[in-house]
C-alpha cells in the first residue's frame, strides 16, 4: 500500500507538502497541488481519514437525525443531503429519532460522540433537550424541515432550512372554494411541529380569502402518519354535516384518508374532493390522479449541507433560515378534469394574481430571524 511518503517522492515535495494537500492546512501552489494529485492517482493512495482527522479535527462527517426515513418525503430529501455531502466530500452517519424527544436526544448524542463535524436535524414537536445539547456543546447544527423558534433569553440561535408551507396550503383551499365546496376539511398534522401550525394557518387564511368561516369541527388531527390520519379521516366523515371536500397535510395522511374513505364507501372526486401537502411518485398513479403541493426535497436536502459548511467554514456568522417556495401540481382528485401540463413539468409556482388574493402572511411568510420578504428565488430565498 502506498504511502505518504512515497506520494512525496513521486511528486518530488516534502511529506509536509503532501500532508497540507491533503488537509487543506496551508494554501499550495496550483502545479504543486496538481503534481501531488497526480502522484496519489498513480500510485492508487488512499488517505488515511482517520489520521487526517487528528490532524485538521475535523472527520469530514455529518451527521444525519430525521424521522420517518420510509417516508417518501424524507426519503428524498436523504437523497439531496447524500448526494451535496459526497460532492465536498463529506461522509453521513443517519440516526432516526423517531420523532421521540428523548430518543432523539440520545441519538443526536451518540452522533455527536462520533465526532462528525455538524449536524443536520429535523427537530421533533419538543426539541426542548435536543436543543439545549447542541447549544451546550456548541455542535454546528441546521435544523432542517422543522423551524424552532429563538429561546426567550436568545441564548441560542440555528440556521433552519425548509419549505413554505403556509401560502401553499392556502392555495389548495382557495382552489377548492373556487369549485364551489363550502365546508372543507383538514387532517392536519403532529401537533407542536413548525409545519403543522404553518400548514394550519395557510388553511385558516385560505378559508379567509374565500370568504368562508372556520369550523373547529372541520380540523382534525392525523398526527403526520398513516393509521392516524386514517382515524382523523373516519371521525370528520362521521360528523352530521361532513366536509365536501378534504385536504391532508403530508403524503404518509394522504394514505390514511385514502383507506378511510375507501371504507366508507366514498368516491373520489364525485363523493368527495381531495387535495394534498406533499407529492411522490406514484401520485398521477391513482384513479384520479391526486392533485398536490409539491416540495423541492432534494434541493432543501442539499440546501442545508451548504448552509451547514458555510456555518462550518464561518462558525460566527449570524444564524440564517432558508425557506423553498413550493409547486401547485393540478390534477383531477379535486374534481377539475385533467389539466395539460408541459413534459417534465413538476408544477406551478402562485401566479402573482393568486397571491393577491391571499392574506399577506400567507403570501410573505414570516423568518426566525427577520421580518417577512417576498420569494425571490426558485433556489429558496435568505433571510
Amino acid at each position: 500500500m502506498a504511502t505518504m511518503a512515497d506520494v512525496a517522492r513521486r511528486a518530488g515535495v516534502s511529506v509536509a507538502t503532501v500532508s497540507h494537500v491533503l488537509n487543506e492546512t496551508r494554501p499550495v501552489l496550483p502545479h504543486t497541488r496538481q503534481a501531488v494529485l497526480d502522484a496519489m492517482e498513480e500510485l492508487g493512495y488512499t488517505p488515511n481519514t482517520l489520521a487526517r482527522s487528528l490532524v485538521t479535527s475535523r472527520t469530514r462527517s455529518i451527521g444525519l437525525a430525521v424521522s420517518a426515513i420510509s417516508n417518501p418525503y424524507f426519503t428524498e430529501i436523504l437523497q439531496g443531503v447524500e448526494a451535496a455531502a459526497l460532492e465536498h466530500g463529506y461522509s453521513l452517519l443517519i440516526a432516526d429519532p423517531h420523532d421521540d424527544p428523548e430518543h432523539e436526544r440520545k441519538v443526536v448524542q451518540l452522533l455527536h460522540e462520533r465526532r462528525v463535524d455538524g449536524m443536520i436535524v429535523a427537530p421533533s414537536a419538543d426539541p426542548r433537550e435536543l436543543l439545549a445539547y447542541l447549544g451546550r456543546h456548541k455542535v454546528p447544527t441546521v435544523l432542517l424541515d422543522r423551524v424552532v423558534d429563538t429561546p426567550a433569553d436568545g441564548s441560542t440561535r440555528f440556521d433552519q432550512v425548509c419549505a413554505d408551507s403556509a401560502e401553499p396550503m392556502a392555495r389548495l383551499v382557495t382552489h377548492l372554494a373556487g369549485l364551489g365546496h363550502r365546508r372543507i376539511g383538514l387532517v392536519a398534522g403532529l401537533p407542536g411541529l413548525s409545519t403543522t401550525s404553518e400548514r394550519l394557518t395557510g388553511y385558516r387564511d385560505g378559508l379567509v380569502a374565500a370568504g368562508l368561516p372556520h369550523d373547529e369541527c372541520l380540523v382534525v388531527h392525523g398526527d403526520s402518519e398513516s393509521a392516524g390520519a386514517e382515524r382523523a379521516t373516519a371521525a370528520l366523515l362521521s360528523l352530521p354535516s361532513p366536509p365536501t371536500a378534504l385536504v391532508t397535510a403530508n403524503n404518509a395522511m394522504t394514505m390514511g384518508a385514502l383507506r378511510a374513505l375507501r371504507d366508507h364507501g366514498l368516491s373520489v372526486p364525485d363523493d368527495i374532493a381531495l387535495c394534498c401537502f406533499d407529492d411522490f411518485a406514484w401520485a398521477d398513479l391513482f384513479s384520479p390522479r391526486l392533485t398536490a403541493i409539491a416540495q423541492p426535497s432534494k434541493d432543501i436536502g442539499a440546501q442545508a449541507v451548504r448552509v451547514l459548511l458555510d456555518r462550518l467554514a464561518s462558525p460566527d456568522r449570524p444564524a440564517r433560515t432558508v425557506r423553498f417556495p413550493c409547486a401547485f401540481v393540478h390534477r383531477t382528485s379535486c374534481g377539475c378534469a385533467e389539466q395539460p401540463q408541459r413534459s417534465g413539468q413538476a408544477g406551478m409556482p402562485l401566479k402573482s394574481a393568486e397571491r393577491s388574493a391571499l392574506p399577506e402572511r400567507a403570501v410573505q411568510p414570516q423568518t426566525s430571524d427577520s421580518p417577512a420578504q417576498p420569494l425571490t428565488s426558485v433556489k429558496g430565498t435568505v433571510s
